[in-house]
């Protein structure tokens, strides 16, 4: 008999007030925080028992060996995405940033060109800079019709390649935008790679959080080609709520790739956390009915700010995402050039909220916003009624 999905459960404004991670300590009480990638729900139980019980235990010592993380992520992609991963394929990182860091560190050299399709995760420049490449920006197609969503501009991708780009960070499902791109595109992105001799580093963090499952196919599962050109980077922590349990998984499935890992430093592995190990494990293991009422209840809320847009926001734009929980919104026809770059804190002024301005995710990002819609309808309302209001006032 099939598992019943739980009840999710969103906490009060004034109770999430109280909280003490960053996205309820980084603006005055009076703002309301929408650009955090962090969801309002209570944690799933078995995630909530096994930390619990390692802390009723006093166990708070370093990460060893976790064979089980691997067992589980195994079984947890072949459910969602009918991917074959084999446990010995999947190894820690304390998160996707430092994962990637790492693992291009060793495939670039200073100086070298990393491309990205933007707007992209602000994170991927730090990600660059830190490492001291340079950033290769070939922006998305942006979609012309309702409907559409972005695409790779593979004209532009393969000369990027074809002028010596070595690494290719993508982002899949896409964040900020929420698309997921058709296997068609990633088979063809896997070829161009291969003929030029480019790895694909594919953070798909957000893969667990599709609205139509049959669409989605991680980068490695879709052949042999892709297996040898890419690595693949995931983590339980955006779709199971715990970020600062820091804990992440690479995956290589041939032997070009995995020889690559192999000269990682065990630190790597180490410098995860316990307590973020144990929650991936348990979240891959046992909360999948959890995974499902979320998808459930963020898929009303995806289409509760497309109603609210409509209503409350004319002349802005939004698009239902593929995956994921954020709100792109588009206010390029609603507010002057000039006061673009200027967007968030223009709505911080006049509308006591606080959004992640599209600047930081590219040139191609401006003029947009990003907002959090996993939390209560109540605060994605009220969030939407701030945001009429500043654009009143701008």
């Amino acid at each position: 008999m099939p598992t019943s999905k739980p009840e999710i459960k969103v906490a009060e404004l004034q109770h999430l007030q109280n909280r003490k991670s960053e996205k309820w300590r980084a603006f005055p009480r009076e703002i309301l925080p929408m650009p955090f990638a962090v969801m309002d729900f209570e944690l799933a139980e078995p995630i909530k028992t096994a930390i619990t019980g390692l802390i009723q235990d006093s166990d708070a010592g370093y990460l060893g060996e976790i064979p089980e993380l691997g067992e589980n992520f195994s079984t947890f992609a072949s459910n969602r995405w009918g991917w074959k991963v084999k446990p010995k394929e999947v190894r820690v990182a304390p998160d996707v940033g430092v994962a990637v860091i790492e693992v291009a560190r060793l495939i670039s050299k200073p100086g070298d060109q990393i491309i990205i399709n933007t707007p992209v995760y602000y994170n991927f420049f730090n990600w660059i800079r830190e490492i001291h490449c340079q950033a290769v920006d070939i922006p998305l197609i942006a979609p012309t019709t309702v409907g559409d969503s972005y695409r790779l501009d593979f004209e532009r991708i393969e000369s990027g390649y074809r002028d010596g780009a070595r690494v290719h960070i993508l982002c899949h499902p896409h964040n900020p935008v929420g698309s997921v791109y058709p296997v068609d595109d990633l088979l063809q992105l896997a070829d161009l790679a291969k003929r030029y001799g480019v790895t694909i580093l594919s953070d798909e963090i957000h893969s667990p959080l599709i609205y139509e499952s049959e669409r989605y196919k991680p980068f490695l599962s879709i052949s042999d080609t892709a297996k040898d050109v890419g690595i693949s980077f995931v983590s339980a922590t955006k779709a199971f709520s715990f970020a600062g349990l820091k804990c992440a998984q690479m995956i290589s499935q041939s032997d070009r790739t995995t020889a690559i890992l192999d000269r990682l430093p065990q630190a790597i592995h180490s410098r995860a956390s316990l307590y973020g190990a144990i929650a991936s494990s348990v979240a891959y293991g046992e909360c999948e009915p959890w995974l499902d009422a979320v998808i459930d209840y963020l898929d009303q809320r995806r289409s509760q700010l497309e109603t609210l847009v409509s209503e409350k926001l004319p002349g802005v734009r939004y698009a239902k995402p593929d995956a994921g929980y954020f709100g792109w919104l588009d206010l390029r026809g609603v507010i002057r050039d000039e006061e673009i770059d200027n967007v968030s804190q223009l709505m911080i002024e006049h509308g006591k909220i606080a959004v992640a301005s599209g600047s930081l995710y590219g040139p191609s990002g401006r003029g947009f916003i990003r907002i959090n819609f996993a939390t209560s309808g109540e605060i994605l309302s009220e969030a939407v009624n701030r945001i009429a209001r500043a654009l009143s006032q701008i």
